[in-house]
């Protein structure tokens, strides 16, 4: 049943109005008691008119009417208008603990001795804070002393407020002087970072971006085994630097310019299209219908890297395979998003020679990592290398409180749990409708491969996706596009995500994948 949307002219209602032909209804969205400030930015007309003129066109925001978005809170967004959307991609797989946490809207100041704030009854007091509980989605039992109420209050904004409580604290403090001297928030987060760190992989040298993360890692890499060949799989992304375009294995992000020489590009280990593997070789809830000739659940045994090492050093000419050297990459699969594990390497048995780790870090703030053993990061200082921002301040504080949240919040065990009922709801959707065709992920990190037929798996064509892509957005749901034909939707929420928002997401996508798969198969 329909019911009155949160916010006045919601995309629920405004879908309601374009489904009334199709005798389908939109599924209600789950509530949100925030309620954005007005928008007081450039006109959307104007701001469109900078964009055409000023802004470079390799920049293409989503959708055929691109979202002016607000501002955020938790998992949802709100556009200028104050419409709300569940954002379920996350500032692509950049916001790990939420937007905005709630920030606490009264400050709570008494004389010691008084029974409750002056001009206040104790019932009024009461009231008060249970409604900025509220607002801030802790339930607490309040206490009868004033005390215990302000120590509920302050446990609710230190738990839901702490980054941006950091970031404001740090700013009041210092900004930047870069590291020519030293400052405390870049060791106490050193330390706090390499301790989530398994083995020997102790020292970091902190950035700002993932491709600078992936740069760096190759540039130690290099240094240190003295050998320049880099492998890396077909059909992924690794950043925008000439170095990471080079890694890249997906034509559509790369330019026609000799760039990073000495790259292979190996196939990609896809069960559903590939050559090997299919249904029990996936580290997921959700294994490819394709049939398997294994005997159980397929995983790397112990120490298989080590074995792998004794390979080539034996089996091949010598000096044909100089180093077998792991890089893993964690820029969107760390911090707990895959559930099992805090990386997403462990749950393989591996520890790698270097990690990077961007997006999710600082929880949308600019800020990347790359972490290795000191014997190789020693080989760095065989020259000068700095970054200007690199560990900056206010990142290192943001860095701090994000992986604290991710801590005190138990968002690890949410994307285990949000995760794998999702993903198993999604299965569902695949087994239902003839145009979905993969279902594949862990925790909160989801694809779902659209497809023209199940016999074929030709990729769905770019304009039916858009179809349905476009009536999820119109139902306040926001998810990401990707893969090689962008017939992929990318599922990377917030880690803070509910079970209820788990089952909006399903909704909307089962009505507009309904909406829209007669003409897709037709098509």
């Amino acid at each position: 049943m329909l019911r009155k949307a949160h916010l006045t002219g919601s995309p629920l209602k405004i879908f309601r109005r374009t489904m009334v032909q199709t005798e389908i209804e939109a599924p209600e969205m789950p509530p949100c008691d925030y309620t954005p400030n007005p928008y007081k930015g450039f006109e959307y007309e104007k701001l469109m008119k900078v964009k055409e003129e000023h802004i470079v066109p390799c920049i293409q925001p989503y959708y055929k009417k691109p979202l002016l978005i607000h501002e955020g809170h938790m998992q949802w967004l709100f556009d200028h208008t104050g419409r709300r959307y569940l954002d379920m991609f996350g500032g692509i797989v950049t916001v790990s603990a939420g937007h905005s946490h709630p920030v606490a809207r009264k400050v709570y100041k008494g004389t010691p001795g008084r029974e409750t704030p002056r001009g206040k009854s104790k019932s009024q007091w009461n009231d008060s804070i249970q409604r900025d509980l509220r607002q801030l989605r802790i339930s607490v039992i309040l206490a009868e002393d004033r005390t215990r109420w302000v120590a509920a209050v302050d446990q609710a904004k230190s738990s839901y407020i702490k980054i941006n409580e950091a970031i404001f604290k740090q700013m009041k403090t210092l900004w930047h002087t870069t590291n020519i001297y030293l400052h405390p928030k870049l060791y106490e987060y050193a330390e706090k970072l390499t301790a989530k760190l398994p083995g020997d992989l102790k020292v970091v040298y902190f950035v700002n971006s993932g491709s600078e993360a992936n740069d760096l890692a190759m540039l130690l890499a290099r240094i240190y085994t003295k050998n320049y060949d880099v492998i890396s799989f077909r059909n992924g992304y690794h950043g925008m630097s000439p170095y990471c375009m080079g890694i890249t294995g997906l034509s559509t992000w790369r330019y026609d310019l000799p760039i990073s020489m000495g790259v292979h590009h190996a196939m990609n280990p896809d069960v559903y299209r590939g050559l090997w593997g299919g249904s029990k070789c996936r580290d997921s809830p959700v294994q490819t219908d394709r049939s398997c000739d294994c005997e159980d659940h397929c995983k790397a045994a112990d120490q298989y890297y080590n074995q792998l090492e004794e390979v080539f050093k034996y089996s091949l000419p010598r000096g044909k395979v100089a180093a077998l050297f792991a890089e893993s990459i964690q820029v969107q699969s760390g911090f707990g998003r895959t559930g099992d594990t805090f990386w997403a390497f462990e749950s393989h048995d591996v520890v790698p020679d270097i990690v990077t780790m961007a997006k999710g870090i600082g929880n949308g703030y600019p800020l990347a990592a790359v972490i290795t053993t000191s014997k190789i990061a020693a080989t760095l200082g065989h020259a000068n290398h700095f970054n200007t921002f690199g560990g900056n301040p206010i990142a290192c504080s943001a860095g701090i409180a994000t992986l604290e949240v991710i801590e005190e919040e138990k968002l690890q065990d949410n994307c285990k749990k949000v995760g794998t009922y999702l993903l198993k709801n999604l299965e569902k959707l695949r087994d239902e409708f003839e145009i979905v065709g993969d279902v594949r992920g862990k925790g909160l990190m989801i694809g779902v491969e659209m497809i023209k037929n199940k016999s074929t798996k030709e990729p769905l064509s770019a304009k039916r996706f858009a179809d349905i892509w476009e009536d999820c957005k119109d139902m306040g749901l926001l998810v990401g596009r990707g893969g090689l034909n962008s017939h992929v939707m990318r599922i990377k929420p917030p880690m803070c995500i509910t079970q209820k928002d788990a089952d909006f997401t399903i909704e909307v996508l089962r009505t507009a994948i309904q909406k829209n798969v007669e003409k897709c198969s037709a098509h």
